[in-house]
């Protein structure tokens, strides 16, 4: 099913007698039960604002056009959403209906935050065909329920996104990365929040343990980078041992490495990402026993390749944050779901939420269901 309009998907959805898959590009690798309900027939930017930082698009609009449109008017997504297709095999072209239905984020989120931090509004259809639209077009117009937020990293159980709408930003001057060298996990997240919490606008901070080095991003103004990576210099070479800094399209090729996680490409094994605590991390990433590893977000977030059909949940016990399996055999898939189980009182709100917008229980079912026993 590939609907060309919101009509027609409301349409499409009111007449189902069996559970769907609601896909946009197809670039996550998330597979289920049912029939693909595929949202790239709805394509399209239907506004775009330079001047009031506003774009509005349908649901199946590839992610390219966006980030070439915006581009032209040298603005953009300052979330920077990962392309997964080079980590999990896949092909198609990620929408940005799929981008906000995942919440996908990328190593700004430390300074900007997250994908669903600049959503302003959505049209969805929820499981009855019903089309639902909450929140506004432009910043001033955002208004009612939060919806909004609650569609973002909802994963299609919820509701088919037909349309969002999302602030821009204006494209920076330049930007320089500080590689500086680090002998293990603790210094290299000693380094990140050093340098998150200095006073010089940290844009992205991560840690590679097989290159041992931190990474730690500056954007700006020309004369303005140079005189913070001056500053950062001093900062950050009491901890480690800065050996280089990178400036333009050197700089933009590392955070596109750590964006999609490239040192994990072509390498066998399962993937996991684990939200944690930066303080946590180190000690955290010890207990997996992985074959590869890579810090983001200060910390905040890593990635782990294991062998196939290990469940990392299991090596690292209890912990302060969830971890996701992102690639894995649809067997592995089955065996241990796809996301971290909620606590039964959590699962319980999850689950009335998805009795309200989805009550035949048609949209990716299974998906979001795993419960931690009691």
């Amino acid at each position: 099913m590939k609907p060309t309009s919101e009509a027609e998907l409301a349409g499409c959805v009111s007449e189902l007698k069996t559970p769907v898959q609601v896909q946009g590009g197809g670039t996550r690798g998330v597979n289920g039960p049912g029939d693909v309900l595929s949202t790239t027939g709805l394509s399209g930017v239907t506004l775009y604002e330079p001047g009031a930082l506003t774009l509005v698009a349908q649901a199946g609009t590839p992610l390219e056009d966006i980030v070439a449109g915006l581009a032209a008017e040298n603005q953009r997504l300052a979330f920077e959403p990962m392309d997964h297709r080079a980590l999990l095999g896949s092909d198609g072209a990620p929408t940005i209906g799929g981008v906000v239905a995942a919440n996908v984020s990328g190593p700004r989120r430390v300074q900007s935050g997250a994908c669903r931090d600049f959503l302003l509004g959505v049209r969805f259809v929820d499981g009855q065909g019903t089309v639902i639209r909450n929140g506004g077009r432009v910043m001033k117009n955002v208004t009612g329920y939060d919806l909004v937020k609650l569609m973002a990293g909802s994963w299609g159980t919820l509701g088919v996104l037909s349309e969002v709408s999302l602030k821009v930003l204006p494209q920076v001057e330049t930007e320089a990365t500080l590689r500086i060298g680090v002998p293990d996990a603790a210094t290299g997240v000693q380094v990140l929040s050093a340098g998150l919490g200095s006073p010089f606008e940290v844009s992205g901070a991560a840690y590679d343990p097989v290159a041992g080095e931190a990474l730690v991003r500056i954007e700006g103004f020309a004369e303005q980078v140079a005189y913070r990576v001056g500053k950062l210099r001093d900062v950050l070479g009491q901890i480690g041992a800065p050996d280089t800094v990178e400036y333009g399209e050197k700089s933009e090729r590392i955070w596109v490495n750590i964006r999609d996680v490239a040192p994990f490409h072509g390498q066998a094994g399962d993937v996991w990402r684990m939200s944690v605590k930066p303080t946590d991390a180190p000690g955290i990433a010890a207990r997996l026993e992985a074959d590869d590893l890579l810090f983001d977000w200060g910390g905040g977030l890593i990635w782990a390749r294991v062998p196939a059909g290990t469940d990392l949940r299991a090596r690292v016990g209890s912990f302060s944050g969830h971890a996701t399996l992102v690639r894995a055999s649809a067997e592995t898939r089955a065996r241990l779901g796809m996301f971290h189980p909620e606590q039964p009182a959590l699962a319980a709100l999850s689950r009335g939420l998805r009795d309200r917008f989805d009550p035949r229980g048609v949209f990716n079912p299974g998906l979001m269901d795993q419960v931690v026993e009691a």
